[in-house]
């Protein structure tokens, strides 16, 4: 039998780009389970947390954003969840900081783009949300 070796860094990046892949479609409406795949990165690739951190971070915003840019396409005449767009209203871009919470977290931001929340202030809260999930996750996995 044939053993096949794969060098570390090459296991690495391929498991940083499912870690991309993965925490942008989480923050998307499409279901993903990027904790479980930073959880599992970081147990094979400790050394890397930094990066697997930031990645993950800039994709689940690139993705949170994605949902915001939709939610500018929404009509005026249309409305999105009640309870995400009163949030936002009363807490404007800092709701966002809870952009990475489950059920709630895209119609926030979605909500966002459609009550015409400026993109930077939107992006630095989702931002600030979902680095500070994704470090709560690298600590328990030490």
């Amino acid at each position: 039998m044939k053993a096949y070796y794969t060098r570390p860094m090459e296991s690495a990046d391929a498991g940083l780009a499912a870690l991309f892949v993965s925490a942008f479609v989480s923050a998307t409406v499409l279901p993903g389970n990027s904790e479980v795949v930073l959880f599992a990165f970081l147990k094979v690739h400790p050394q890397l947390v930094g990066q697997a951190i930031a990645l993950a971070t800039l994709a689940n915003t690139l993705g949170g954003m994605t949902t915001y840019a939709l939610g500018r396409l929404v009509p005026a005449t249309k409305s999105l969840p009640e309870r995400a767009t009163d949030w936002v209203r009363r807490y404007g871009a800092a709701a966002l900081l809870l952009s990475w919470a489950p059920f709630i977290g895209d119609a926030l931001c979605a909500a966002a783009g459609w009550l015409r929340v400026r993109w930077w202030t939107a992006a630095a809260a989702m931002a600030a949300g979902k680095a500070a999930r994704y470090a709560a996750i690298a600590w328990a996995t030490a």
